[in-house]
């Protein structure tokens, strides 16, 4: 096990984020404290930054310094980007918090930042072409990356602290003529990105503006799922958020879900360059990364030591064993009822009973791998917490509906209480639940024909005769659990098969 803290020193916040690494469950974040700084608010017209601004800065740190020592943190790394590294007198900056706290600020270039959230957004969303943007307190980065390998990227000299200061400071936040001042700026300012126009991929955001804005809207459409990770809108949908803080006073920003009271004053600039972003753009969609300079620069420090921790062509695959090493699913289970799984699909599949996609078999897979996780927290209500933690947790590498569609099939337990998850949601029509339903029933029932967790299945044959299937089990061991289990479970397949069922388990 390795602990490591990132400081991400920004212009508008100061962070501190503290990280774990095991091979068995990957990067988990185990501590994540912010204060708003706003360093960039600091600077001269000289680009000085002021000793009140640099008092501020030493005080954070050495509170986050000792934070980081309670959790015995063997590597504190801060990070500093726009306002110090804009800052004249930098070099001073850092040699002060050297002398009176220790710590050893790196100040990284725009490329670095840029690169750093190209890291971790390609390592954490499937996504294999898209235009990133990091919007911070006074600097913008992009990037554009195909089939996951970076091609292009830009550090731009303004963030959402320094656009308010140039348009809205002692205007209120939705004054038309300070809108219309900003647009053109931005307008310029994206415009000169030769490489960015008609790229027609989706855009990934990252910061806490963006986080904020998926917020705003996932409140507004009663979104009912939890995370932005992953999370997509659309021009119109950015518009509809642009409408509702347009047409909200300044003292009532605070009203607005999911807007953070720390954000309320910088949260329309952000939004102004992601609306023409998207029309330089051209995009497919916008979507939203949680992970982003801290993630990035923590994937790349435990890299060194550890080359092969972090596949960016593996990533759903590699969230999902790490999902199932923390509720300590054991891997010989889950293998063979995978196994078992995938054999009663292709026994169904070669009597023309069920025929499904290559994407839902390899959700059924998945599912099979993680099913009734939930029996970690409470026995007697496996079903609900399995549904809850999946559809609710953050699982790289999936969008949204699948990892819904997931857990309804991970969490089966009969018809009715699945129907009740999904309508609940209102995501899906009666052809989605009847599909869930069949994958859900061959799951449970395999699960049944592994109940004991000893493995006993060795393979199975399924006939039809003129009244009824019979299907054949052939396994090795003690069967008495697997007989008992899938007798009550065999009504789930009997649905399928719109027929009677019977099993026999041989010796192999």
């Amino acid at each position: 096990m390795k602990r490591i803290g990132l400081i991400d020193i920004g212009s508008n916040t100061i962070r501190l984020v503290l990280f774990e690494y095991t091979e068995e469950t990957g990067l988990k974040e185990i501590q994540n404290i912010k204060t708003p700084a706003r360093l960039a608010s600091f600077l001269d017209e000289d680009s000085v930054m002021e000793e009140e601004g640099i008092d501020n800065l030493i005080d954070i740190l050495k509170s986050f310094k000792e934070i980081a020592d309670q959790y015995e943190v063997s590597d504190l790394n801060p990070v500093a980007t726009a306002a110090i590294r804009s800052s004249v007198n930098s070099d001073d900056i850092v040699k002060r918090v050297k002398e009176e706290i220790d710590l050893d600020i790196k100040v990284i270039t725009g490329k670095e930042e840029a690169f750093f959230g190209f890291h971790a957004v390609t390592h954490t969303i499937s996504t294999q072409d898209a235009v990133t943007i990091d919007i911070g307190g006074g600097s913008t980065e992009l990037t554009f990356f195909e089939d996951k390998e970076l091609i292009y990227s830009t550090s731009l000299p303004f963030g959402v602290v320094t656009l308010q200061e140039m348009f809205f400071d002692d205007r209120e936040h939705n004054d038309k003529e300070a809108i219309k001042e900003a647009k053109e700026f931005i307008d310029k300012q994206l415009s000169n990105v030769r490489w960015l126009a008609k790229r027609r991929v989706h855009i990934l955001a990252i910061g806490g503006s963006a986080r904020n804005i998926a917020r705003i809207h996932q409140s507004m459409v009663n979104y009912p799922i939890a995370g932005v990770h992953g999370y997509s809108m659309k021009k119109n949908d950015l518009d509809d958020v642009m409408k509702i803080l347009t047409k909200t006073d300044g003292d009532n920003l605070d009203d607005i879900d999911g807007l953070s009271k720390d954000r309320s004053d910088i949260i329309l600039p952000s939004l102004l360059v992601f609306q023409k972003l998207y029309e330089i753009v051209d995009a497919k969609g916008f979507k939203f990364s949680r992970k982003g300079l801290r993630e990035g620069m923590a994937m790349h420090l435990i890299s060194k030591e550890a080359p092969y921790a972090f596949n960016k062509y593996r990533i759903y695959e590699d969230a999902l064993n790490e999902l199932a090493n923390d509720f300590k699913l054991q891997k010989v289970v889950y293998d063979k009822r995978i196994e078992i799984t995938e054999r009663l699909y292709h026994e169904l599949n070669r009597h023309d009973i069920i025929n499904i996609s290559k994407h839902d078999k390899y959700l059924m897979k998945n599912a099979a791998k993680i099913f009734y996780l939930g029996e970690f927290i409470d026995r007697d209500a496996t079903s609900q917490h399995t549904f809850y933690l999946i559809a609710n947790s953050n699982i790289n590498g999936i969008v949204h509906r699948d990892r819904v569609r997931l857990a309804l099939i991970a969490s089966f337990k009969n018809k009715t209480l699945l129907k009740f998850y999904a309508e609940d949601l209102g995501w899906f029509d009666d052809d989605d639940i009847n599909l869930l339903l069949s994958l859900g029933s061959i799951l449970k029932f395999s699960n049944a024909l592994n109940i004991s967790h000893t493995n006993i299945v060795q393979d199975m044959y399924l006939e039809e005769h003129e009244d009824e299937f019979v299907l054949t089990v052939e396994y090795k061991g003690d069967s008495i659990a697997e007989k008992y289990q899938s007798i009550r479970q065999k009504k789930h397949i009997e649905k399928i098969l719109n027929k009677d069922l019977s099993i026999i388990f041989t010796e192999a």
